[in-house]
């Protein structure tokens, strides 16, 4: 039986991470970049070299035996070392070069961040940006990204970075409805139709406020984006808080009270401690930084 153990080798591991994680031998295969009957061949070859079964088949997909545990335990240290070396390596760049992956949300990307990756691009021709949409914490210990934008107030404290900003948010309305904004009753606004970020983003303050002080019968629409929030304010279906960066610049919209204080955000840039030295992400952090700067006092509200 030693002859078969020596043609094992990194990715049959990573094949039985990869399905021990996923439970499905389709979803595994769509994954690694493959067809069904290959993940399901070189399975069994595994699992024959081996000379004992990794997974127990059931109705509600595939679930490891303790081989297979022992196996993806081992997959899994492999898989931490690997990315620790190649963190560590990328952070010892000599020129600011190469393929830059940048995690943030799309409220961030369409009205603020956008225009300045371009400036980058056009003043750093070798750094290559690949955005990537999200609005959870992606892994930066695993490089699923080498940078994070993120409005928070309490950044992973595995990474290190800046606060570059204080996000303001403020209370708006369609501007036709409003065409007075500055003599509303506050007061008042609680008996119209409101609008709300979904359940998902119910732990930030302005949608606190909102499920606290709003009736429920008046909270006719909610969306889990911000975005998808302002077209709701500007298409008349209620009133509703947004970041001033977003709503100021809407034609249709009005403000209708000033930014709470109580609702800012502050907006981090950051990375992983391996790679805060590296060239290309030491110059992007910088350039970010002070382009974020110049636009500071619209961002955090200013009139």
């Amino acid at each position: 039986m030693g002859e078969p153990f020596k043609n094992l080798a990194w990715d049959d591991f990573r094949l039985v991470k990869v399905v021990a994680e996923v439970r499905s031998l389709p979803a595994a295969a769509a994954l690694l970049g493959v067809n069904h009957s290959t993940v399901f061949r070189r399975l069994g070859q595994i699992e024959e070299a081996l000379g004992a079964k990794l997974f127990e088949r059931h109705r509600s997909g595939y679930a490891l035996t303790t081989p297979g545990e022992e196996m993806v335990s081992l997959a899994q240290r492999v898989d931490e070392d690997i990315t620790t070396f190649t963190r560590k390596m990328a952070g010892r760049e000599i020129a600011p070069a190469g393929e830059l992956r940048i995690t943030t949300n799309d409220s961030l990307l369409v009205h603020l961040l956008t225009p300045l990756f371009v400036k980058f691009r056009r003043q750093c021709r070798d750094v290559r940006l690949d955005i990537v949409l999200a609005n959870q914490e992606l892994n930066l210990s695993r490089r699923d990204a080498d940078v994070a934008i993120r409005a928070t107030d309490h950044p992973p404290e595995n990474l290190v970075g800046r606060r570059v900003a204080t996000i303001a948010w403020a209370l708006y309305g369609r501007g036709e409805d409003f065409p007075e904004p500055s003599g509303i009753n506050l007061e008042g606004l609680y008996e119209r139709d409101w609008v709300s970020l979904g359940d998902n983003l119910a732990t930030l303050k302005a949608v606190k406020f909102v499920h606290e002080h709003v009736v429920p019968q008046r909270i006719g629409y909610k969306v889990n984006t911000v975005l998808g929030l302002a077209e709701a304010i500007e298409q008349g279906l209620g009133i509703g808080h947004l970041p001033c960066f977003i709503g100021d610049t809407r034609p249709g919209l009005a403000r209708l009270s000033k930014p709470d204080p109580d609702f800012a955000t502050d907006l981090w840039l950051l990375t992983h401690p391996d790679l805060r030295h590296s060239p290309r992400v030491r110059i992007f952090l910088d350039f970010l930084a002070t382009e974020i700067g110049k636009q500071r006092k619209f961002i955090e509200g200013a009139e």
